[in-house]
């Protein structure tokens, strides 16, 4: 019985090898992401990535020197004069002379080192001269793009993960959709900047700690709650370049990717036009009055795109982290005290005031208070109630 139950064991591990095989031979370069089998750093496409990708090598050549000298002179010495041979340990005591070689030496590399690293540090910290200011803010697990200054000023945007949750899967249960070759790697709204000038990423957070990081551009810049940091790169290749959250900023970190568009300055120009088009045909009058099934409608878009990862689709919440919606006494209560959670947030829920507009946040009160079992007295909120808390 045991025989058969380790053949069968090892059955399956085989099996189980052969489909891992044959998924990794599916796979394929993400295009401007990672490649198949990579080893080293991303080729870069900005010249402070160029720097980084050299001086890597130039540190792993000094490293590889070093420890083919050390441990050549060790082994030499073990093999050559091991007592078999012959040859007993001298007595010594010290030497001014291998004092100062081994002082000096080692001082001389780390000069060697520390200036072309030195170079290239600073020339990533000079933000100044910038052709355009980009503000970056990290949140739960999205990004936020506002163009600040420069060509597109006044262009602000969401940048959501866009793989289908049917790709992804549920805890427990495999995914239903085979998953595409940008899979956890594409957004859809990707942050478009234009060949050949200096873009200067400020980044924040309004909730924890996160981080901007485009490997190929040779940036990754912490995003923090109330503080401000910034980086730059120049790129220098048209393309779309793939980048992620670099910090474990909670459950859904791996779900939080980074997706930057570079175009000609012509096809930039169209971008700006269009998007501040898009963003005038969207602004929404607070003082417009709507039906409840008008805000349920909307509400439940802006429900998917940003409170679906913590409360989940059901309004369940996740136990010990974030509360159910569904049975909710806040939800269920006056619409006062939702508007302020909304607004200004509370405990592990960011305020929202800043990222949501008047009525998509009285959109997705309205959806939460008239969805799964809530059924509200107060089961509308207009956008001028939402007005009138901010200010």
């Amino acid at each position: 019985m045991k025989q058969v139950k380790r053949l069968q064991s090892m059955m399956f591990a085989a099996s189980m090898a052969v489909s891992g095989l044959a998924a990794a031979a599916e796979v394929q370069d993400i295009p401007g992401g990672p490649a198949v089998r990579q080893l080293n750093l991303h080729p870069g496409v900005t010249k402070i990535a160029e720097q980084i990708y050299s001086l890597h090598t130039f540190m792993l050549i000094i490293c590889l020197v070093i420890f083919v000298a050390v441990f050549g002179v060790m082994f030499y010495s073990i093999l050559k004069h091991r007592k078999s041979l012959g040859h007993k340990s001298a007595t010594f005591h010290e030497s001014t002379a291998v004092e100062i070689a081994w002082t000096i030496v080692p001082f001389v590399i780390v000069i060697a080192m520390a200036l072309p690293a030195t170079r290239t540090v600073v020339a990533m910290k000079d933000t100044s001269n910038a052709d355009i200011t980009i503000k970056a803010t990290g949140m739960q697990w999205k990004w936020g793009y506002d163009y600040l200054k420069g060509e597109g000023e006044g262009i602000a945007f969401l940048s959501n993960l866009s793989t289908p949750r049917s790709q992804i899967g549920a805890p427990g249960l495999a995914p239903t959709e085979a998953r595409s070759n940008t899979y956890l790697l594409e957004v859809d709204n990707e942050m478009v900047v234009p060949m050949g000038r200096k873009i200067r990423i400020i980044t924040t957070a309004n909730d924890v700690i996160h981080a901007w990081g485009m490997p190929i551009f040779g940036v990754q810049q912490d995003a923090i709650p109330g503080f401000v940091r910034d980086a730059w790169f120049r790129a220098e290749k048209l393309g779309t370049y793939r980048g992620q959250c670099d910090k474990l900023c909670g459950k859904e970190h791996a779900y939080m990717p980074i997706v930057v568009k570079v175009v000609s300055d012509a096809d930039y120009k169209v971008w700006v036009d269009g998007k501040k088009k898009e963003m005038a045909s969207k602004a929404d009058d607070p003082n417009k009055v709507y039906t409840v099934d008008e805000l349920k409608q909307r509400g439940e878009k802006v429900y998917s795109a940003n409170c679906v990862a913590c409360h989940q689709a059901t309004g369940k919440g996740v136990a010990g982290a974030f509360p159910a919606l569904d049975g909710s006494v806040v939800v269920n209560g006056p619409t006062a005290g939702q508007v302020n959670i909304l607004l200004n947030g509370k405990n592990a829920m960011p305020a929202w005031k800043a990222v949501l507009s008047d009525t998509d946040i009285a959109a997705v009160i309205t959806y939460t208070r008239n969805s799964w079992s809530n059924k509200a007295a107060e089961n509308i909120v207009q956008p001028a109630q939402v007005l009138a808390a901010r200010k």
